[in-house]
């Protein structure tokens, strides 16, 4: 875990200052200056652009994950993997662009009642997912390298920034909202546009025909492979743009708007573990390749033990002081219990996070297909009846749940089949550790009023943050509950005191 460590923290710091630009963009000034439908349209026109993409890369980010260690030859110029990906790209883009413009009038029929907006600028969502797929594939590439920083800064830093520079100028009445979303489209082309340049420069992309000379017993392979894949890698994205649609369609965008901004917070409990899946997801197909069972199973338990601390400590964060952080939304506060039944889905999400990773770069891949489909049948199902009944709070139980059932099915598949199992014993102490920690909390929040003894919400937000620090984050540092981030931690305490 050495290399997952030394880049992990590297790219978390970034995505912190990344996170911070987020809450300050989506988190305030969006809520600020725009009514609650707009930016519900803002947002789910970014889930479906997502969705755009995910269907435009025609299963090129799996096979870079799986095949790139096989093809990395600097001297063979890697064979022409990223060419060959990226005109396999364009294709895709060509594809699913005619299919967005001849879907006008299933888009009419289904928003034109509860979300007209979502009509009017549905065609941004071409642009923006060209922009995303564009952006994958060459994020996904440099992954492959283990060049993590770069992208990550791009992505998280750079492009928010700039973002609040637009929102600035829309509260500064420079621009209205129809020429900030354009721009705001725009704006994500910058990225993908830079890594072109750069991978051009770095000898990593030739744009002659030649330099593809993927051996003929590996192409049936990579195809075989990118199309299960691909189907594979829709689910998630799929999930979360299900909610979106089906939350516009049936209760309008300012549902969605709540909706969408309190996947916000989920992001914040997310985001530290993003950046450790984000380089171990090369590693796996390392192990693979140098069928060093042991080393799998290593990064499977200690990456497993990480995402159970980070989501749980991510929950209590956001959770313990939660009414006062919506009470500074108003209008938003249908998306407290929102959080609550999306994180029950997500920190076990977060457990069992290489699940998909381990599956799909394995000789297994193919039935992977199958717990994709369930995912998407269960939550379109689940939708149908709980969106109509309980809004966006039922959403949230129909993904929360199946995430939970999804990952418990995947993770009892691999552990018979590999024999991979990520449980430890150190990981049951850590839950104990929450549910004691949970227990003394609540009996002092009913002892005191919820602390309403403190009047100040910034205060009664800090006096929960302090507690959540001395109650669950020092007792896991001195009784070793999670020995890889209490290593990391000791470890860089001594480099500190070094100095």
């Amino acid at each position: 875990m050495g290399i997952v460590q030394k880049d992990a923290i590297r790219t978390s710091i970034i995505s912190f200052i990344g996170l911070i630009l987020g809450y300050l963009n989506k988190g305030f000034l969006f809520v600020l200056l725009f009514s609650r439908a707009e930016v519900g349209l803002v947002n789910l026109v970014m889930n479906v652009a997502l969705l755009f993409a995910q269907f435009a890369n025609l299963g090129t980010i799996y096979s870079t994950w799986r095949f790139f260690p096989f093809f990395r030859n600097e001297d063979r110029k890697h064979f022409g993997f990223l060419l060959a990906n990226f005109l396999l790209v364009l294709i895709g883009i060509i594809i699913f662009t005619a299919l967005i413009l001849f879907s006008k009038d299933v888009i009419v029929a289904n928003y034109e009642k509860n979300s007209h907006l979502f009509v009017d600028y549905f065609y941004l969502v071409i642009p923006l997912g060209i922009s995303i797929v564009l952006f994958q594939l060459f994020e996904n590439h440099l992954r492959g390298m283990q060049e993590n920083v770069l992208t990550v800064f791009l992505q998280d830093v750079l492009l928010r920034f700039l973002t609040t520079l637009l929102l600035i100028a829309a509260f500064l009445s420079w621009l209205n909202f129809a020429q900030f979303f354009l721009l705001y489209v725009l704006l994500h082309f910058l990225t993908p546009f830079y890594l072109f340049i750069y991978l051009v420069r770095k000898g990593e992309l030739h744009f002659s025909l030649k330099s593809i000379q993927i051996p003929k017993r590996f192409q049936k392979i990579i195809f075989s492979y990118s199309s299960f894949s691909y189907v594979n890698s829709l689910a998630s994205i799929i999930v979360i743009s299900l909610d979106s649609l089906m939350i516009a369609k049936y209760n309008g965008l300012s549902d969605t708007g709540v909706y969408t901004t309190t996947l916000l917070l989920i992001s914040a409990v997310l985001f530290p573990y993003r950046s450790v899946i984000r380089v171990a997801s090369p590693l796996v197909a390392k192990q693979w390749k140098e069928r060093n069972k042991e080393g799998m199973l290593d990064l499977y338990r200690k990456s497993s033990s990480i995402g159970l601390l980070l989501g749980l400590l991510g929950y209590l964060i956001i959770w313990l002081p939660i009414q006062e952080i919506f009470s500074f939304i108003p209008g938003y506060e249908g998306g407290i219990w929102v959080f609550f039944f999306l994180m029950i889905g997500r920190i076990v999400d977060m457990y069992y996070g290489l699940n998909g990773v381990i599956l799909s770069t394995s000789k297994k891949y193919k039935s992977d297909f199958a717990f994709t489909l369930l995912l998407i049948v269960c939550v379109y199902c689940f939708n149908l009846y709980l969106i109509p009944k309980y809004g966006i709070v039922g959403a949230a139980m129909s993904t929360g749940f199946v995430y939970v059932f999804y990952n418990l099915m995947r993770g009892w598949y691999i552990s018979n089949v590999y024999a991979l199992k990520p449980f430890q014993f150190t990981q049951a102490k850590l839950m104990l550790a929450f549910v004691i920690f949970m227990l003394v909390y609540y009996l002092m929040a009913y002892v005191t009023n919820d602390f309403s003894i403190i009047t100040s919400k910034f205060v009664r937000i800090i006096t929960k943050e302090i507690l959540v620090f001395i109650g669950f984050i020092l007792p896991i540092y001195w009784l070793n509950l999670e020995p890889e981030s209490v290593q990391f931690v000791r470890s860089w305490k001594t480099k500190i005191f070094k100095k």
